[in-house]
């Protein structure tokens, strides 16, 4: 079965860095769109940043101001989230995606059918 697994996180004072990790199985990672999702205490789960399965193309979401960036490995069949200049507001459990051809557009969990079980990162102040 398909297993997405997160690595990385922890907990880092304001300003500092990251890189989280998400290693992949059971499925052919190189046909599938990668995503980063967070979910902070008592808010809904939000899109981060993306990296397509064939050019590579990347998106962010707006809160990213060029702190984040994604990467991915399909040799190793794992994607990367390199995080710099964290923020407290930036505390979050933060989820691996996996998405197939299906049209949805990259910034939309909804086209997510995998998904990893989070690592938590917490920023402070």
């Amino acid at each position: 079965q398909v297993q997405l697994v997160e690595s990385g996180g922890g907990l880092v004072q304001a300003g500092g860095s990251l890189r989280l990790s998400c290693a992949a199985s059971g499925l052919t990672f190189s046909n599938y769109d990668m995503a980063w999702f967070r979910q902070a205490p008592g808010k809904e789960r939000e899109f981060a940043a993306a990296i397509s399965w064939n050019t590579g193309t990347t998106r962010y979401a707006d809160f990213v101001t060029g702190r984040f960036t994604i990467s991915r490995d399909n040799d190793k069949n794992m994607v990367f989230l390199q995080m710099y200049s964290l923020q407290p507001e930036d505390t979050a459990v933060y989820y691996c995606a996996a998405k197939g051809g299906s049209g949805v557009a990259m910034k939309e969990a909804r086209g997510y059918g995998y998904w990893g079980q989070g690592t938590q990162v917490t920023v402070s102040s």
